[in-house]
C-alpha cells in the first residue's frame, strides 16, 4: 500500500504540476494519472480494496466542509431545492435513461435502476469545481449542491434495493427503503444533538488549551467518527460527514475547522479521482471510441437539457438554469460501484458495463473544463444581449451634454468620483463592461451604460469631443493604454486622468497621450506620509509641497522598495518588481575612486536613490566620487540589481 501510494502521488507532483502550467483544471489530471498508471496502461500500481476506501475519504472530507458552509438554517431554507428540484431532476433524467437503456436490450429491472444511477451526478467534481470557482453560493451553485445532496440519499436507497430486486434476500423493496429513511433520521437527530450539547464544549476546551495540533486532531475525530458511525449504520459516509459539518455551521470554530480540513480534503480527493481513473481501460477507445462519444454526449445533453428545462419551470432565470444543467449534466462516480454490483449479481452483462463506465468517466473528464467555461460564456451572453445598438442608446442619452466628464469603469474608484462630481453638481457619463454592475447601477442612475470603453464609437456616442475631462478608472493596464490612445485620436487636447496599481508603466500610459497617471499605491504612500509629517507638527503647506515635489519628480523617490522574505519577486502580470537594494563599498571595491557618471548604471535600468557616507545622506550627483564605506542605494529589478552590484564590487557584470 505504502509503495502505491508513493507512486501515486509522485506521479501527481508531475502531472498536476504540468496541468497548472497548461491552464487546466487539476481533476483532469487526477484522472490521467489513475489512467497510466493503472493495470490497463503502465500498472505500476496494484489496484488493491485498500486504496478506494482510503480515497473515499476524500469525498467524505470534500462533503464535510460543504457542510460547513450550509448551517441548518440554510439548509432549511434549500429543502425545496433539495426535495422538490432533486427529486423532479432523478425522476425526469432517470426514466428517459432508463427507457433508452431498455431499448439497447436491458430489462426493466437493471434498466431502472441504471437509469436512476445515471441520473445521479459526481459530487467530487461538481464540489470541487464549485469550491475553486467560488460558485457554492451562486443560484446555480446552491441548485447543484441541493440536488447532489437529495442524490446522495438515492444512491444509499439504490444500493440498499440492489440486493433486493436481484433476488439476493427475501427482504421486500418498500421495507428495505423504510428501514434506510429510518437510519437516516436517525443519525440525523443524533448529530442535531451532538452538535448542540456535546461539541461546542469539546471545541471550547481545545480553544483554551491554543494547541493547534490539538484542534486538528478533533476536526479529524470528528470527520472520521462521523463517517464510520455512518458507514456502520449501512449508509453513505459522505452523506454523514455533510450533516456533521451542517451541524457545526453555526459555530464559532467553522473557519478554523475548515482550514485545518482542506489540506487532507485536496490530497484525499486527488487520491479519489486516481483510482476512478484506475477503473478505465484506454484500450477500449480504440476499439468502441464512436460508441463511448456517442453515449457520452447523449448523456450530457439529454441530463443537461432536462436539468435546464427543470429549472426554468421553477422559476429560475435562464442562465441560472443552463448553469446548472452544465454543473450536473455528467455522470457521478456512484455508478461506478452500482455498475460493478450489476455485473456481479448478473443484471448486466460485461460488455455494456465496460462501455458505461467509459461513457460516464469521459463526462465526469470533459465536466471540470464545461464548469470552468461557463463563466466566460455566460459573460459573452451577457455581453450579447447588451450589445444591442448600444452607441445609440448612449448617444441619446448624451446628446444634451457639453463641458461633463466620462468616466470609463464604473468600479469601486469610478463610482467613488462620481459621487463627489455629484456633490459639486458636475454631469458626468460613465461606461462599464460589467452588465451586472452596470444593471445595478442604471437602477438609480440613468448616466451609466454598458460598453467596452476601448471602442472609439462609444466613446464618440459619450459625448467625448464635448467633453471637459476623461476619467479612466479601469482595473486593467492594457485596457487603461488602449482606452487613451482611443480618446486621444477624438480629442487631441482633451485631459485625461488615468488610475493604475503602480508606476511601473506610467511613461507608457503618458506616451499615449495620458495628461496625469495616479498609481494608487504611491498616492496612498503619499497620503499616510503627509498624515503623518502633519501629526510629527509640520505646517501644512511644507507637507503639501513636499508631496507636490514628489509628484513632479514622477514618484522617484518612491520608486522600488525592500523585499522581505515572503516578498514576491513578481507583481502580478509577471514581470520583475523594481526593488531597493544598498551595496556598502568595501576598500577594494572597483567603485572607489570613480564618480556616478563613469559608471553609468543607469545603461543597466538601474536608478541611484542615493549614497549614504558614515550614516549621512550625500547629494547624490553624477561626479560624486564613491569612497570606502559607502553605501549605495540602487533601485531595479532582480537580474539589474545583481549586474549593478556586480559592476560596483568587481567592475564586472
Amino acid at each position: 500500500m505504502s509503495g502505491n501510494l508513493l507512486i501515486i502521488l509522485a506521479a501527481s507532483l508531475v502531472i498536476i504540476a504540468l496541468f497548472h502550467r497548461l491552464r487546466l483544471p487539476p481533476v483532469l489530471g487526477y484522472l490521467c494519472v489513475g489512467l497510466l498508471l493503472g493495470p490497463a496502461a503502465l500498472s505500476w500500481v496494484d489496484y488493491d480494496r485498500s486504496l478506494p476506501q482510503l480515497a473515499e475519504l476524500g469525498i467524505v472530507f470534500l462533503l464535510f466542509t460543504l457542510g460547513l458552509e450550509f448551517s441548518l438554517p440554510r439548509m432549511v431554507a434549500l429543502r425545496r431545492v433539495v426535495f422538490g428540484f432533486g427529486t423532479l431532476q432523478v425522476l425526469a433524467c432517470g426514466l428517459p435513461l432508463a427507457a433508452l437503456l431498455m431499448l439497447f436490450g436491458l430489462s426493466t429491472t437493471p434498466a431502472l435502476l441504471l437509469g436512476i444511477g445515471l441520473s445521479l451526478s459526481s459530487t467530487a467534481i461538481v464540489g470541487k469545481e464549485l469550491v475553486s470557482l467560488g460558485e457554492v453560493f451562486a443560484p446555480h451553485g446552491q441548485n447543484a449542491i441541493g440536488v447532489l445532496i437529495f442524490q446522495d440519499l438515492v444512491a444509499v436507497l439504490l444500493l440498499t434495493l440492489l440486493p433486493v430486486l436481484a433476488g439476493g434476500t427475501s427482504q421486500a423493496w418498500y421495507l428495505a427503503v423504510a428501514i434506510t429513511l429510518a437510519k437516516t433520521l436517525m443519525l440525523f437527530f443524533g448529530l442535531l444533538a451532538v452538535s448542540r450539547w456535546l461539541l461546542p464544549r469539546l471545541f471550547h476546551e481545545v480553544a483554551q488549551v491554543r494547541s493547534a495540533e490539538l484542534f486538528v486532531l478533533l476536526a479529524l475525530v470528528i470527520v472520521l467518527l462521523t463517517a464510520w458511525i455512518t458507514h456502520l449504520l449501512g449508509l453513505s459516509m459522505a452523506l454523514g460527514a455533510f450533516l456533521a459539518g451542517m451541524m457545526l455551521g453555526e459555530s464559532h470554530y467553522r473557519h478554523q475547522i475548515e482550514a485545518d480540513i482542506r489540506p487532507f480534503r485536496d490530497i484525499l480527493l486527488g487520491l479519489f479521482f486516481v483510482t476512478v481513473g484506475m477503473l478505465i481501460d484506454w484500450h477500449q477507445f480504440a476499439e468502441q471510441g464512436g460508441y463511448i462519444l456517442g453515449l457520452t454526449l447523449l448523456l450530457l445533453l439529454l441530463k443537461g437539457s432536462l436539468i435546464t428545462l427543470i429549472a426554468r419551470w421553477r422559476g429560475d432565470d435562464i442562465e441560472t438554469a443552463w448553469r446548472s444543467g452544465v454543473a450536473l449534466a455528467q455522470g457521478g462516480e456512484f455508478c461506478f460501484a452500482l455498475v460493478a454490483q450489476a455485473q456481479q449479481r448478473g443484471l448486466l452483462e460485461a460488455t455494456h458495463s465496460s462501455l458505461l463506465l467509459s461513457a460516464i468517466f469521459c463526462s465526469m473528464a470533459v465536466s471540470p473544463l464545461m464548469l470552468r467555461a461557463a463563466p466566460r460564456a455566460a459573460r459573452m451572453l451577457r455581453r450579447r444581449n447588451h450589445t444591442a445598438d448600444l452607441a445609440g442608446t448612449i448617444a441619446s442619452s448624451s446628446q444634451d451634454l457639453s463641458g461633463h466628464v466620462v468616466i470609463c469603469g464604473y468600479g469601486r474608484v469610478g463610482q467613488s468620483i462620481a459621487r463627489i462630481l455629484q456633490q459639486e453638481a458636475i454631469t458626468f457619463i460613465a461606461l462599464d463592461d460589467d452588465p451586472v454592475r452596470v444593471e445595478e447601477a442604471a437602477a438609480g442612475e440613468r448616466n451609466v451604460h454598458f460598453g467596452d470603453s476601448r471602442r472609439a464609437d462609444l466613446l464618440e456616442a459619450a459625448g467625448t469631443v464635448r467633453a471637459r475631462l476623461l476619467v479612466v478608472a479601469v482595473n486593467d493596464t492594457d485596457v487603461a493604454r488602449a482606452v487613451v490612445e482611443s480618446a486621444r485620436h477624438l480629442h487631441s487636447t482633451l485631459p485625461i486622468l488615468v488610475r493604475t496599481r503602480d508606476d511601473s508603466r506610467l511613461s507608457e500610459l503618458q506616451a499615449a497621450g495620458a495628461t496625469e497617471v495616479v498609481p494608487e499605491v504611491l498616492e496612498s504612500s503619499l497620503l499616510l506620509a503627509s498624515h503623518a509629517l502633519v501629526l510629527l507638527g509640520l505646517p501644512q503647506a511644507r507637507v503639501e509641497a513636499q508631496m507636490d515635489r514628489i509628484r513632479r519628480n514622477r514618484y522617484r523617490l518612491l520608486h522600488g522598495y525592500y523585499h522581505g522574505a515572503q516578498g514576491n519577486l513578481l507583481d502580478i502580470r509577471g514581470q520583475p518588481r523594481r526593488l531597493l537594494h544598498a551595496i556598502n563599498l568595501s576598500e577594494d571595491a572597483y567603485a572607489c575612486g570613480r564618480n556616478l557618471r563613469e559608471l553609468d548604471l543607469a545603461n543597466l535600468g538601474l536608478e541611484v536613490q542615493g549614497v549614504r557616507r558614515l550614516g549621512v545622506p550625500l547629494q547624490s550627483s553624477d561626479d560624486l566620487l564613491l569612497e570606502d564605506g559607502d553605501a549605495v542605494l540602487i533601485c531595479g529589478d532582480l537580474q539589474a540589481i545583481e549586474a549593478g552590484e556586480a559592476l560596483l564590487l568587481t567592475g564586472k557584470t
